[in-house]
This record gives structure tokens, C-alpha cells and sequence, in this order.
């Protein structure tokens, strides 16, 4: 769960398993969420002071930023989101409210929680969708009557009968009657403001599903009555009866008490709003953003449809480039908040045959599990890892280096062949060898002018 045990070693251990290279940003991470464990160990009164250590990395697209925040979080069981800080504007101009990323960080928590408390009432749930198929079961037989089912002996004898035989799939296609509900009279719309636009979507659905027929059958609703199979049915009403058994309430505490001590907020591209300030162009609501942003990130309250939210002790995480602007070109105010910067290292050749091969989501083991669904066998030589490095490193060098995402443009060339004759090739085994990486890329290779757009 959200309180991690795990220490730094073991963290930086984990992300070892995904992400090649980068300690220095590996411990930095895995120092700030053990330092979220020891602040909740401490007296209450002290708990409240210990401000999260938020960390700045500063590094060349494709090194694993994001993949080392995102696979912490997952690490920690954590509610995460990323946001581009490119996506918000200062109030005034056009753009996203920026509490709207606390707003999206508590949805995700709910969701989460609302995940493992449906878990905890499967059993019950199951249970409860059995009994009310099996009452319309009883219901279309004749012994059932249009009383209602029987309780007679008998009726409980052919009860655990039809029960034993729809936990065995018997009824699976058997076709019942089921009442779908129909509420009455209108439903109502809450009035929508600037403060609440970015819930509009949401509430919406709630508010059109349960117009449209969400919701158990009941009194005080209009039922429509239509036919399906057992196996739907059971289906349908395990959802129902799950929803039925959760306390949303207390789910709604939960995802708000997750948010504010485990809560972390991934913003990327933030060197995009760094820099002087100056009265024309894109650059005019730069420092907006960030004196925007601050309030969160200092620790302010927001408000969501599920409660207020703190963001005291919610971990930023923020990450740039820099290949324009410096961290120091960002407000004093901004920078005092980020107090932890690690710098991480362009990626060479050694660092991209590790990528392909060692990671246990290496590129070369996806490819082969996506061909192996069509049965169709391919193995990577050495000198093909090694040839696909070089000229991953190649292309980067010579255009835009994006760093390890080119290795994605280079293996979609090389297996696009493959790929697309697999369905009538199952059975066939390919090797992969360095002649064949070059046969595949060498023509792109030639016409530098090509290569820059295809690799």
C-alpha cells in the first residue's frame, strides 16, 4: 500500500529492473519517498512542519525522467499524474487551470481506492447477483408462480440445483428477463462556473448515466424489462451489487487522505516556462505560470468534488531540458521550492545495448512476445543489438536528439517487414543479425536528408 517500506537501496534496486543508468536522480527519488515514510513515523506536532524535498531534473529528452517518476509512483502504490507545464497559462489567457492537475491527482486516487474496496466485496457481490438471477430463473419456471419464489423445500432443493449449475457455466446462454431502471421526472444540473469547468465532464456522465437508466431497479422508477443471457446478467448485477456494498464516503476520505500525504505531481517541460520575461509572444505569461503554480506547490487548498484538498505534503517533481533557459531563470519564489536538482546523462552506444537487452521491458523482449502472439519466432543476434545502437546514436547525433525513443523509429524500420507478413507467416523463425539491421536501414543511412525524417 501508499505507506512504503521499501529503503532507498531497495528503491533505486527496483528501478534498477527498468531504467538504465541515472543513480543520481534514482536516489534522489528514493530519498524523498523514503523521507515520506519517516515524516508519518514522527510526533504528530513535528509531522506537520516536514515539508516534501521536491527535486528539479535537468536532462535531454528520451533519458528517463518520466519513466523514473512513473515507475516510482508505482513502486509506492501512489496516486501520480503527469502534466505538461507548456499546457497552463497564467488566469487571463487561454489555457488549463493549473489546480486542475490536483483535481485529475484525486480522481486517480478515488479510482484507486474504489478498485480495492470493489475487491473486498467480490465475494459478497458474486453472492448477491446469484441470488437475484436465481430468483428470475425461479421466477420463468412454473413451480416459481407469479407470486414470487417459493421457500418450500423443494423450491430450496431446485435453488441450490439451478446455483450449483450456474457456478458451473451450465446457464450461461440460458436468456432471462431483467428490468433495467428508468428514473422519473427531470434530472437536475448544477449550475456550472469558472471554478467547477474542469468537472464538467465528469459530472455530466454521472448525472446522464443515472438520466439514462444507471442504478438498481427499484421502486419509485419507471423499470423497462428486456432480455439477456445469464452470463450478462450476473455480470451486471456483480457490478451493481458491488457499487451497492462500497461506502463512497468513506472512499472519498481515503482517495483525499492518499492524495495529500502520498499524492506525486510529475510536471514536465517546465524549462518551457522559464526565461525572461517580455511583451510580445508566447513568452508574455512565462513567470504567470509559475507564480500560478506556486501556491501548490508551497501548499494551498484546492477545492474538488470530493473535498477540499491540501497540497502541503504532495511531492513535485519537476523536469526540463534546459537547452535555452537555466533553472536559475525561473521566479527566486519557484526555485527556493525545488530544492533537490539532479542532472541526468545523455545516453551513449554501451547505454543503449543495455536498453535493449537488459531492462526486464527491454525492446527486443517486447517485439519478440508481440510476434510470438502469431507465432512467429524472431531472435536478435550480438552484432544486430550492437549495429541498432549505432545507428540509434548515429541519427541522434546528426538531427534532433531524442535519446532512447529513437531506438523505437529504428526497430519499427527494421521489423516492418516482419511485422505486417507475420499473420501468413506462423511457424517461421527469423535471426536478426547486424547484415540484416544495415539491409533494412542502409538506403535511409545514404540520404541524410531522408533520415531525418523517417529516423
Amino acid at each position: 500500500m501508499s505507506e512504503y517500506p521499501m529503503t532507498p537501496r531497495e528503491t533505486v534496486s527496483e528501478l534498477d529492473r527498468y531504467i538504465v543508468g541515472q543513480n543520481q536522480a534514482k536516489r534522489a527519488v528514493a530519498i524523498a519517498l523514503r523521507n515520506r515514510w519517516r515524516r508519518l513515523q514522527v510526533p504528530e506536532e513535528l509531522r506537520d512542519e516536514i515539508a516534501p524535498k521536491n527535486i528539479i531534473m535537468i536532462g535531454p529528452t528520451g533519458v528517463g525522467k518520466t519513466e523514473i517518476s512513473r515507475r516510482l509512483a508505482k513502486l509506492a502504490d501512489a496516486p501520480f499524474t503527469k502534466v505538461e507545464a507548456s499546457r497552463f497559462t497564467e488566469v487571463g489567457y487561454v489555457g488549463r487551470d493549473v489546480e486542475s492537475i490536483i483535481r485529475d491527482l484525486v480522481e486517480l486516487a478515488t479510482a484507486m481506492v474504489r478498485d480495492e474496496e470493489s475487491e473486498k466485496v467480490q465475494v459478497a457481490a458474486r453472492k448477491n447477483a446469484e441470488d437475484r438471477v436465481l430468483d428470475l430463473l425461479l421466477l420463468s419456471t412454473p413451480s416459481g408462480g407469479e407470486g414470487g419464489p417459493e421457500t418450500s423445500p423443494e423450491s430450496e432443493e431446485a435453488r441450490e440445483k439451478l446455483r450449483k449449475m450456474l457456478r458451473a457455466g451450465d446457464l450461461d446462454d440460458r436468456e432471462i428477463e431483467i428490468e433495467t431502471p428508468q428514473p422519473k421526472g427531470a434530472a437536475m444540473f448544477e449550475v456550472i462556473t469558472p471554478q467547477n469547468l474542469e468537472d464538467v465532464g465528469m459530472n455530466l456522465k454521472e448525472t446522464l448515466g443515472s438520466f439514462l437508466g444507471g442504478g438498481q431497479a427499484g421502486p419509485g422508477k419507471d423499470n423497462r424489462t428486456r432480455k439477456s443471457t445469464v452470463a450478462d446478467a450476473l455480470k451486471m448485477f456483480a457490478e451493481e451489487e458491488a457499487q451497492s456494498l462500497i461506502d463512497m464516503a468513506k472512499v472519498a476520505a481515503e482517495a483525499i487522505r492518499r492524495t495529500e500525504q502520498h499524492g506525486i505531481v510529475f510536471i514536465d517541460e517546465i524549462d518551457k516556462i522559464a526565461g525572461r520575461e517580455s511583451q510580445h509572444g508566447p513568452d508574455v505569461s512565462r513567470q504567470g505560470v509559475q507564480r500560478d503554480l506556486l501556491p501548490l506547490v508551497e501548499g494551498s487548498s484546492v477545492k474538488t468534488r470530493h473535498g477540499m484538498v491540501r497540497t502541503d505534503h504532495i511531492l513535485f517533481i519537476a523536469a526540463g531540458a534546459f537547452n535555452l533557459a537555466k533553472p536559475s531563470d525561473l521566479i527566486p519564489e519557484f526555485q527556493g521550492r525545488f530544492p533537490i536538482r539532479v542532472e541526468l546523462e545523455a545516453l551513449g552506444l554501451e547505454d543503449f545495448i543495455r536498453i535493449l537487452t537488459e531492462p526486464q521491458n527491454a525492446l527486443t523482449r517486447q517485439y519478440k512476445a508481440l510476434l510470438a502472439t502469431e507465432n512467429v519466432e524472431i531472435d536478435f543476434e550480438e552484432s544486430a543489438i550492437r549495429e541498432i545502437a549505432r545507428i540509434a546514436v548515429e541519427v541522434n547525433a546528426r538531427s534532433e536528439n531524442v535519446g532512447a525513443r529513437r531506438l523505437h523509429t529504428v526497430m519499427e524500420r527494421i521489423l516492418d517487414e516482419i511485422s505486417f507478413d507475420a499473420p501468413e507467416k506462423s511457424g517461421a523463425r527469423f535471426r536478426i543479425d547486424a547484415d540484416y539491421v544495415r539491409e533494412k536501414l542502409e538506403s535511409i543511412l545514404e540520404d541524410q536528408d531522408l533520415s531525418r525524417y523517417i529516423l
